[in-house]
């Protein structure tokens, strides 16, 4: 499709919001409350649904900055030093009230979630398409962090692991819905993420105030990746996650946060070259990999026996 007609759909899309009159069908909010009911839609998520009303991506320049996340997912190759940086891995022994970690989570980009109609006629796959799209040089390090998220989007997953990419809010429950095997049966399932500031957390030591389980059997993890609007990859791994909900606040004052948090029990067929190895001075299948989920991730939860 020509650039000039995608523009053309967001605006239109955008307009139709603005008057009160719905982007699409069903709405990201609508769709939410239905696919996923008890469970209010997080602030950061509204808030990238809104953003993808308000303002199109296809006329915002995408700029090639870090993002946290890609970092956790088990193929990731992501450098070490900047991975330890951020202490976005840890020991599962650190998960103690009273104990300290550094951490320093930069603001990330807050790409656009896409209504889903939109999203459905936007290229993805195709990478020349893509950069097409968004008017992205080729060769430039916007090109390249597209072209890695196709590449990790389209490559086979782990053993043990099931993954997929979605582009729309309602793909990515929907992906997440089909890993717990209850697409159509929502019971029992839920979704949560961090709750830290839009900003980050700027280093400097954390106390752990409480740590508490996520409250599931079964756990699906989606994780936003590099893209000119928000994108997620979900992953399953079986039963070898231990989750948590942690709540952090500065050492010398500011923030709060309420992290949610994995610990990989199994880490035997992630790639060697993972940054957690070499961070927690460990190996593939060795002690556990935990790691925080970053500002707009989403983890959705399954409950056996529970209802709403």
């Amino acid at each position: 499709m020509d650039p000039s007609t995608l523009l053309l759909i967001v605006v239109i899309a955008g307009a139709a919001a603005a008057h009160g009159h719905p982007a699409t069908d069903t709405p990201a909010p609508h769709f939410w409350e239905q696919a996923l009911p008890g469970t209010t839609m997080p602030e950061a998520i509204a808030d990238l649904v809104e953003k993808g009303i308000d303002h199109s991506p296809l006329v915002e320049h995408y700029f090639a900055l870090p993002r946290i996340s890609v970092c956790t997912l088990f193929s990731s190759a992501c450098n070490p030093r900047t991975v330890a940086e951020t202490g976005i891995f840890f020991h599962e022994a650190q998960l103690l009230p009273g104990s300290a970690m550094t951490l320093s989570f930069p603001a990330e980009i807050e790409s656009a979630i896409l209504p889903h109609d939109v999203a459905g006629k936007v290229p993805f796959g195709n990478l020349a398409d893509v950069l097409a799209a968004f008017n992205i040089p080729a060769g430039s390090a916007e090109a390249a962090q597209v072209r890695d998220t196709l590449r990790r989007c389209q490559a086979p997953p782990v053993a043990g692991e099931v993954k997929a990419c979605a582009t729309s809010l309602e793909g990515t429950v929907r992906s997440a819905m089909g890993m717990l095997g209850t697409v159509n049966d929502e019971r029992g399932v839920w979704a949560a993420t961090s709750a830290l500031p839009r900003g980050g957390l700027p280093r400097q030591p954390y106390v752990v105030r409480a740590v508490a389980p996520l409250d599931g059997d079964r756990y699906v993890s989606c994780h936003r990746v590099p893209f000119p609007y928000t994108v997620y990859q979900c992953h399953a791994a079986g039963n070898g996650y231990r989750a948590y909900v942690v709540s952090l606040s500065g050492l010398l004052g500011g923030p709060a946060a309420s992290m949610l948090a994995f610990c990989h029990v199994d880490t035997s067929s992630w790639n060697p070259a993972h940054p957690a190895f070499e961070v927690l001075n460990t190996r593939p299948g060795g002690t556990p990999v935990c790691h925080f989920m970053p500002y707009g991730d989403l983890a959705f939860v399954k409950k056996a026996g529970r209802a709403y």
